[in-house]
């Protein structure tokens, strides 16, 4: 998974799983992925799938009963997972951001935004309280936020869900961070909204030379603004390559069924969608073998008792599937 320019985060074999009364919960369970400098990585898949465990990892958010248990998380050549709670704190916001998926229970409902924002900028930054809040206000003006000097005194129930975002990404950008994870940015947003997200996001990626990790159910938004993206299915990573390889060319049946699930322009009105069949198998009890063979279609004797590998099918294009041949599945007549 190696890209011309050297990578700012490597995830390596990671494993996050929660040990509950009722077993082990792999939630997380080897995955791999490369997100390079001033690129976006789409992490995509249905809810349940590890997707948001997996991002809390690279956080160092992860809290008991879950455990880390296996892996590196690499940041510039750090491994993030051997630097203590002290250190992780001068990483985590300063070098490294998350805007998580509901602003309205991440925003602190008794302190005004401007305060929520100061407070991470005088952690990491070391300024004094008039210096930060010129910055908070600073920060609001390049989310677009209007009128950024009173709004800075509001508190979140006064502002609306689209704005909330806005001082939710204001607040992980407020440091500059190298890397933000973006948990599901556009989740509950009308879809004019939705744009205007995604385009703040991209230009302050350009301005801040910052690398993204876009975590989301929606395949159309990984279309327009990931470089590469990894799909996830049952606590691993079961494709990984560049978007516009994948959208053409799906090496894996969960991929394609994804792909075929999804409504496209100018598609007969009575062409039906894909449906894939079944639920995402729960992590306390995966099935042997491949842990979509029993809503594969393609699925063989092999597939319920070996676990395949992620590897290389095809150059820069990476799938786990007993069933590639020569780089491709054997889905006649189908197309994504």
């Amino acid at each position: 998974m190696n890209d011309t320019r050297p990578p700012q985060l490597q995830v390596r074999d990671l494993k996050t799983h929660f040990f509950t009364e009722d077993g082990v919960v792999r939630a997380v369970d080897g995955i791999s992925f490369v997100l390079d400098k001033g690129r976006t990585l789409g992490l995509v898949g249905e809810s349940g799938c590890g997707k948001s465990v997996s991002a809390l990892s690279v956080m160092g958010l992860v809290s008991p009963p879950g455990w880390i248990v296996e892996g590196e998380i690499l940041l510039d050549g750090l491994d993030l997972l051997e630097v203590p709670e002290s250190g992780m704190r001068q990483v985590r916001g300063n070098r490294i951001s998350m805007i998580f998926q509901e602003p309205m229970t991440s925003l602190n409902p008794v302190f005004t935004i401007g305060n929520q924002i100061m407070e991470a900028i005088r952690v990491h930054q070391k300024v004094s309280r008039n210096e930060a809040r010129d910055r908070a206000i600073e920060m609001l003006r390049k989310v677009k936020i209007p009128a950024p000097e009173t709004r800075v005194d509001e508190f979140p129930h006064q502002m609306s869900g689209g704005m909330r975002q806005r001082v939710m990404i204001a607040m992980a950008l407020a440091c500059g961070p190298e890397v933000l994870i973006a948990d599901e940015p556009t989740t509950a947003l009308d879809v004019t909204i939705q744009a205007q997200i995604m385009e703040l996001l991209a230009e302050l990626q350009s301005d801040l030379e910052m690398s993204i990790l876009l975590i989301t159910h929606n395949l159309g938004l990984v279309a327009e603004v990931s470089d590469h993206i990894a799909v996830m299915y049952a606590s691993k990573v079961v494709e990984y390559t560049g978007t516009r390889e994948l959208f053409a060319s799906p090496a894996h049946p969960y991929t394609h069924g994804l792909l075929t699930s999804v409504p496209t322009l100018g598609m007969p009105r009575d062409r039906e969608l894909n449906v894939i069949p079944g639920q995402v198998p729960n992590p306390l009890h995966f099935p042997s073998g491949c842990k979509f063979h029993p809503r594969c279609p393609l699925a063989e004797e092999r597939c319920q008792t070996e676990e395949p590998l992620l590897e290389e099918v095809q150059p820069g294009h990476w799938a786990a599937c007993h069933m590639i041949e020569g780089g491709s599945l054997p889905l006649s007549g189908v197309n994504p």
